[in-house]
């Protein structure tokens, strides 16, 4: 047990100092200057060539676990510099991992790491619905960007929600918000204003729904799975 905690202690040090290291490398190197507007962080993400696509990763990995910045936006502007999959591959990996990172940090760490990013409004608003609605809340807000994903990340650590369960959804949800960001940014797809509203009053309807009757669904299917 002692030398399972002494790993355990080792590994959040060094993911401390690793998150350390990108931040005073963004910081010392002009990002959070640049990251103002997208034509900056494109101009960014070109200075560091033939690095660009290292850069361009550490760059959305900051987004969620560092920097507020929507990892949407910085999809679209990669997607210009480097086309539509080689932006997606990269930016989903990076939201994955980012996702990963900042929810094991709240699960070690706890409320002491949670409140110094997710603010007590904000938690008093979520963090009691993810511990109620769980699987159908969080999938929901991966879905549809409407809602504070990164910050949902951190409070789902503080949930029983199993970090490989957590995995799952996160896997199975982000990237599909990324995928359309980056078809956009690399001119693949064009969505016009009033598809936007549409597909947007499409996902609260259906978000709505799912918290009034989630729990219904969500036995039904698992009734169904049992036989």
């Amino acid at each position: 047990m002692k030398k399972r905690n002494q790993k355990w202690i080792a590994t959040l040090i060094l993911t401390i100092l690793i998150l350390g290291g990108i931040f005073l490398f963004l910081w010392n190197t002009g990002f959070f200057s640049a990251a103002r507007s997208l034509d900056g962080i494109q101009d960014y993400i070109t200075r560091f060539s033939p690095y660009s696509h290292l850069v361009f990763f550490l760059v959305q990995l900051a987004s969620v676990v560092i920097a507020p910045i929507p990892s949407n936006i910085t999809a679209a502007g990669g997607a210009l510099l480097f086309g539509m999959w080689p932006a997606f591959l990269l930016t989903a990996g990076a939201v994955v991992l980012g996702s990963v990172v900042v929810f094991w940090l709240a699960r070690v760490l706890g409320q002491s790491f949670a409140g110094r990013f997710v603010s007590q409004k904000v938690s008093d608003r979520y963090l009691e619905v993810i511990r109620r609605k769980r699987d159908v809340f969080l999938a929901l807000v991966f879905l549809f960007p409407f809602f504070p994903d990164d910050l949902i990340c951190i409070l789902a650590g503080l949930t029983d929600i199993g970090l490989p369960r957590f995995l799952v959804i996160v896997v199975l949800t982000r990237p599909w918000g990324l995928l359309v960001a980056s078809a956009v940014g690399s001119s693949v797809i064009a969505v016009p204003i009033w598809a936007m509203a549409l597909i947007g009053l499409a996902g609260l309807a259906l978000f709505l729904a799912a918290m009034k009757y989630g729990d219904q669904w969500e036995a039904r299917l698992l009734e169904k799975f049992k036989h």
